[in-house]
């Protein structure tokens, strides 16, 4: 037994070196503004960046971050491989909340938050997002509301969010999770009931249906190359 227990995981470990290193090759070889151009949210979000700052100067995130929309798309549009590489395996990428008011404001048209939700698809499909901290948090993402999604239908629900692990949201929030039951109705939720209403229980048919779509979307082979490259 502990000799098949050793060549399997000796066998595993083969696997794992041969799709580092391939990785590895690609990730050296890759054309990554062509990378880019390959997606259609790219190229309908970069039609020509003018450097007139709007995007920065409506950006939520630039007001606490040190972080420039602008300069994410000046950056890109040089087409400089090693720049581009930069922005992948760097904190900048990961700040942006995606409220999309860039798209708003843009003269150009353009939608520096699209550009990036490109940039992060390419870094986490190559495993650049293992080399900077914001990051590495896109896996506890996986492990928390990524889970959640497949596993129960919500992002975040009252459940899952554990006031001992959560010390941040006060008092009020451990009083409401121990009461919610008695609570959660009187705001006209169906907390863990049949039918329509918030907080309701998802039917298995539709977590089924929600599983299918991440499958066929692409979305659970990502999540799973986010999940097997480790820092």
């Amino acid at each position: 037994m502990p000799i098949v227990f050793w060549v399997q995981h000796l066998i595993v470990k083969r696997h794992q070196v041969f799709t580092f290193v391939n990785t590895q090759i690609h990730r050296m070889e890759m054309d990554f503004y062509k990378e880019l151009g390959k997606d259609v949210r790219f190229t309908e979000g970069l039609t020509g960046c003018l450097h007139c700052g709007t995007c920065t100067a409506i950006c939520p995130a630039a007001e606490f971050y040190n972080y420039d929309p602008r300069i994410i798309a000046e950056t890109v549009q040089t087409r400089d491989n090693e720049k581009i590489r930069e922005l992948l395996s760097g904190n900048t990428i990961w700040y942006c909340g995606e409220c999309m008011s860039c798209k708003t404001r843009c003269p150009r048209g353009n939608v520096p938050g699209e550009v990036i939700n490109v940039l992060r698809k390419i870094s986490q499909e190559l495993g650049y997002h293992t080399e900077s901290v914001e990051g590495r948090k896109q896996q506890d993402i996986m492990r928390g509301v990524g889970a959640n999604i497949l596993k129960i239908g919500y992002c975040v629900h009252p459940d899952t969010v554990d006031p001992k692990l959560h010390p941040e949201q006060g008092p009020i929030w451990a009083w409401y999770v121990e009461h919610i039951k008695e609570v959660a109705p009187r705001f006209g939720a169906n907390y863990q009931g049949d039918g329509p209403g918030a907080l309701r229980k998802i039917r298995q048919e539709n977590l089924d249906e929600i599983r299918k779509i991440f499958e066929i979307s692409g979305g659970i082979d990502l999540r799973n190359k986010v999940m097997e490259n480790k820092e």
